[in-house]
């Protein structure tokens, strides 16, 4: 079982790192908010979805055409650990490489907009300070790493219940004879 979580946590991983990596650092600077946020997103599925590739595999493969929930989830929960540890070493690097600013560059976008769409001046400084703080703060490691690992562990989590909700049930997708 360890071997295939490490396996498939390692696909998922590489799926979810590489488009990760390479937009921070050929872009250098984030996507603006709803597009960065739908191709992220869109990336990490596609990329969880080895956990429903796992798991079925393991269901038709291994035991014969049925899964119960729990040993499902897990497989799926381990595979979304390996995943986000990727995903997290691919941020890291890539901040690295690129030397970002990402809350910064995040900030005065959002800023813009603000300004743009008439928001008073003590909203703007505000957020402005928050923001500021909230900088401040993603600077630590500690903050900043556990930050990171839970945007696309969430995700796993949901694929992760999802994929053990329908593959307990032997007649979704049955193993073929």
């Amino acid at each position: 079982m360890l071997k295939k979580i490490l396996t498939y946590g390692a696909i998922a991983g590489v799926i979810v790192g590489t488009p990760l990596f390479l937009m921070t650092v050929t872009l250098k600077a984030p996507l603006p908010h709803p597009w960065g946020m739908v191709i992220g997103y869109l990336t990490m599925l596609i990329a969880l979805s080895a956990v429903f590739i796992a798991v079925k595999r393991h269901r038709d493969v291994e035991l014969g055409g049925v899964i119960k929930f729990w040993p499902a989830l897990g497989l799926g929960l381990g595979i979304s650990v390996v995943a986000g540890l990727f995903y997290v070493f691919a941020w890291e690097v890539a901040q690295m490489v690129a030397d970002v600013d990402y809350i910064g560059d995040m900030a005065r976008m959002e800023l813009e907009r603000m300004r743009a769409d008439g928001a008073a001046a003590d909203k703007l400084s505000a957020y402005a300070a928050e923001m500021e703080a909230f900088k401040a703060s993603y600077a630590n490691p500690l903050i900043r790493l556990p930050l990171t690992f839970v945007e696309i562990f969430s995700v796993g989590v949901l694929v992760s219940l999802i994929t053990a909700a329908l593959l307990r049930n032997s007649r979704f997708l049955p193993a073929r004879a």
